[in-house]
């Protein structure tokens, strides 16, 4: 029997996360009896920084493979986004689980459909102007590479189908509509803009053509959404995100009475401040925070 547990977005560098925090996953994937980790993208900032990740689960005897997020990509060239030569790297890659099951790794981009409230000619402008994937480089326009990669996805999903594999497909970006969040604030009407970078329409129209692709795991959005079933497919995202962002930092702030509003981005002074508060309390509940940011199917 397998017992997968599929995680995305731990940024260890951003959230600090060392030796001492992956003991505690480890710990928490022995009482689970997880036999198979797989990272769904942003693992890093740095690749080197990411695998080293990996090895760690690894040596600690779980069977880990991973896909790569947006994060990675940064520190990449455009040949190694899509083929990296390492073990355990899953990117129209197949892992068995069982007889009947795979895992499929798919790192995913982006077609713009989520955007709303913009022309889409602005769109790669406001890429330029605010977001980190302006370091990616990438042959083609994103809805181009988008469209590049669905192709490709689609025959290795019809080689699966024929075969009559039941498939769990990690990826790291949003496939279906349902998973973005449109403000009404006017404050923040730019993140309907920015929407925009946060998954692709088309490989959800992609996945709604398969019968035999039970679950779909991903993150990228930082926010946690109860499982969709569309079809015969079961959409999982709870990543783990920024320390900001996480419940345990909104519990904190408020049981200290440190904020009135919760606004994520700007709490990281708020904590800095509090440092040593934050630090005591983080250690004694981060082990929620990772319970709540996996997600763990298993397979006979």
């Amino acid at each position: 029997m397998t017992r997968l547990a599929i995680i995305s977005d731990l940024h260890v560098d951003i959230n600090g996360l060392f030796a001492s925090e992956f003991s505690l996953l480890a710990e928490i994937l022995q009482e689970e009896k997880i036999t198979h980790l797989h990272f769904a993208g942003d693992l890093a900032n740095k690749v080197d920084r990411a695998r080293e990740v990996v090895a760690y689960f690894t040596e600690a005897g779980f069977v880990t493979t991973f896909n790569w997020g947006n994060h990675e990509m940064a520190d990449l060239i455009e040949a190694q986004i899509e083929e990296f030569p390492a073990p355990g790297f899953l990117n129209f890659k197949t892992f068995p689980l069982s007889e009947s099951a795979v895992l499929l790794g798919y790192n995913g981009w982006y077609d713009y459909a989520f955007a709303q409230e913009v022309e889409p000619e602005k769109i790669p402008k406001l890429k330029e102007l605010y977001w980190y994937d302006r370091m990616i480089q990438r042959t083609g326009t994103d809805p181009e590479v988008d469209a590049a990669l669905l192709r490709q996805l689609r025959k290795v999903l019809d080689q699966l189908q024929k075969a009559g594999k039941d498939v769990i497909l990690a990826t790291h970006f949003v496939p279906q509509k349902e998973f973005i969040i449109y403000q009404t604030a006017p404050k923040l009407r730019r993140w309907n803009e920015l929407n925009a970078f946060l998954g692709s329409a088309g490989l959800g129209r992609l996945l709604d053509q398969y019968d035999n692709i039970s679950h779909c795991v991903f993150g990228h959005t930082h926010r946690h959404f109860p499982d969709l079933t569309r079809g015969k497919t079961v959409y999982s995202c709870r990543p783990f995100g920024y320390y900001f962002e996480w419940q345990l930092t909104k519990d904190f702030v408020f049981a200290n009475q440190l904020v009135a509003e919760y606004a994520p981005m700007k709490l990281r002074g708020v904590l800095r401040r509090n440092q040593a508060a934050f630090d005591a309390y983080k250690k004694v509940h981060l082990a929620e925070e990772f319970r709540r940011s996996m997600t763990i199917i298993e397979r006979n």
